[in-house]
């Protein structure tokens, strides 16, 4: 059975975003783990921490309490990220987890040429967003960055990027039947 990923990074306890991630799940086979990024409480990466790793490293003790979240990522068959769009990118919650995940040896390595390889057994990661705002063409620097990651580092070949965008520049009513329409095409996705 799968081993599904679901990495929340959505602060509000209404989250549209959320929504829609719950959907996808919906219809994914597989055990989901899910990871509240806001419960996690995660701190970007300091000067002691980064030095507790780099010793980790340096002594191939892969399997320590600080190497978790890579170590999780790893070994997650499908990935299902959920971070709303705020100002052109995600939540910092979301940038800090991935400073904890991007562990050379554990999710990624480089081959003599200086080139990475992924060291993932992830094939798909589904990105799901909403947008109060209109997101600009070449601006979606938090869907970009994910792919960038997944393809480059990662090995995860199949990035989708499941979303709503405008939908607090029109009515509440307007809004929730955006939110309708798009849950409807979530189960009607044959790649999902």
């Amino acid at each position: 059975m799968n081993n599904i990923l679901f990495i929340n990074a959505c602060v509000r306890p209404d989250s549209r975003t959320r929504l829609l991630a719950k959907k996808v799940l919906e219809r994914l086979n597989g055990n989901v783990t899910e990871l509240d990024l806001e419960a996690e409480g995660l701190r970007p990466l300091d000067w002691p921490t980064l030095s507790k790793r780099l010793e980790l490293l340096s002594k191939e003790d892969m399997d320590a309490p600080l190497l978790g979240y890579a170590d999780q990522f790893s070994k997650a068959d499908e990935i299902v990220i959920a971070a709303p769009y705020w100002d052109l990118s995600f939540p910092a919650s979301l940038k800090t987890y991935i400073e904890h995940i991007c562990v050379v040896g554990k999710t990624f390595a480089y081959h003599e040429d200086g080139t990475p390889y992924s060291l993932c057994q992830a094939k798909r990661l589904i990105y799901v967003t909403t947008a109060g705002g209109s997101v600009l063409p070449g601006f979606d620097f938090g869907y970009d960055y994910i792919k960038g990651l997944c393809t480059a580092f990662f090995g995860i070949k199949e990035v989708l990027r499941v979303g709503i965008d405008g939908i607090d520049m029109v009515s509440p009513e307007e809004s929730e039947r955006m939110i309708r329409s798009v849950l409807s095409e979530i189960e009607r996705d044959s790649r999902i």
